[in-house]
């Protein structure tokens, strides 16, 4: 019997993989930094610290090292084996059909605000489970683009992006971003509960309860919401956060490609630099086309 870990998996994962996979699992631990050998009996061994994995020649794969449980969901499960029974095994599915929501891009300077509201019947929710959904914020942009292709295309959906310009206008009216995001919530919400029929939502808190359900109410709608934070553990709210992700890394490629350089995420010093660069070339009116004004990196990107 295998050594247990400290969560209750084996010390060992093991599992048996197509060999027409070989040169790509090959390839892509070469390029995440791991140094392969070729031990007998194996196609080949790749290590690096904290994490050992070994392709036999029989198609048995194993892997191995305290980090491997991560290596497991974040690659191997999406890029090769293409289930998720290892991450997910022990997860409790709600079947109950609902609205998930969430929210992209409010603490990114450049770029849109994305809101997603998505609806998912029991089979769907199986359907998420199955693809591999989990919290966007945990995923590499590739793999959120990858699945929300993959979701859009089975899932009723409606998402809310607002373009910087009207960002800009929208909080000249609410002053607050909290109200304006609760309008952008409710617009989603409220629009594909009319398409749905489905009164039951959830969704990941960003601020007090009312702030929604006065936006809701706003629209003359009477609906069940459930607020909470880490609402992304829901896997409804989670493919609502990837589509609502998707839907940001899209508007920001976009904009990116107006000026002809690639916008960076987040509001770090590599956006005040990159603010910098477009009042240089653009002016300020760009800027504004391009970034939420409101944010305290517009007024540092235009001292002197």
């Amino acid at each position: 019997m295998n050594a247990k870990s400290s969560n209750n998996r084996p010390a060992c994962f093991s599992t048996k993989i197509d060999l027409k996979l070989a040169s790509k699992l090959e390839s892509d631990l070469h390029n995440q930094g791991f140094t392969l050998s070729k031990p007998a009996y194996t196609i080949f061994q790749a290590k690096k610290k904290n994490i050992s994995c070994t392709l036999y020649e029989s198609g048995a794969l194993t892997v191995q090292g305290k980090d491997k449980d991560e290596f497991i969901e974040f690659y191997l499960e999406p890029e090769i084996l293409q289930t998720f029974h290892y991450s997910h095994g022990d997860l409790h599915l709600n079947l109950e059909p609902r609205i998930g929501v969430d929210e992209a891009g409010k603490g990114d300077f450049f770029g849109p605000l994305c809101v997603t509201a998505l609806y998912a019947d029991g089979e769907g929710v199986k359907k998420l489970y199955d693809i591999g959904v989990k919290d966007s914020k945990r995923m590499a942009d590739k793999t959120v683009l990858k699945l929300a292709d993959k979701i859009r295309k089975d899932f009723l959906h409606v998402t809310v992006r607002i373009s910087p310009q009207k960002y800009n206008e929208l909080y000249q009216n609410f002053h607050n971003l909290n109200r304006l995001l609760g309008w952008g919530h409710a617009t989603a919400i409220v629009d594909l509960a009319r398409k749905t029929s489905c009164h039951k939502i959830v969704i990941d808190q960003f601020a007090d309860e009312s702030v929604v359900e006065n936006a809701v109410a706003r629209k003359n709608m009477t609906l069940n919401l459930e607020q909470k934070p880490r609402a992304e553990e829901d896997l409804v709210v989670a493919a609502a956060s990837i589509c609502a992700r998707a839907s940001f890394l899209e508007g920001l490629e976009k904009l990116s490609k107006e000026i002809d350089f690639s916008l960076p995420k987040g509001a770090s010093s590599l956006a005040l630099r990159a603010g910098k660069k477009i009042v240089r070339q653009y002016g300020e009116d760009m800027l504004k086309r391009l970034s939420k004004a409101h944010f305290k990196t517009y007024a540092q990107v235009l001292e002197d």
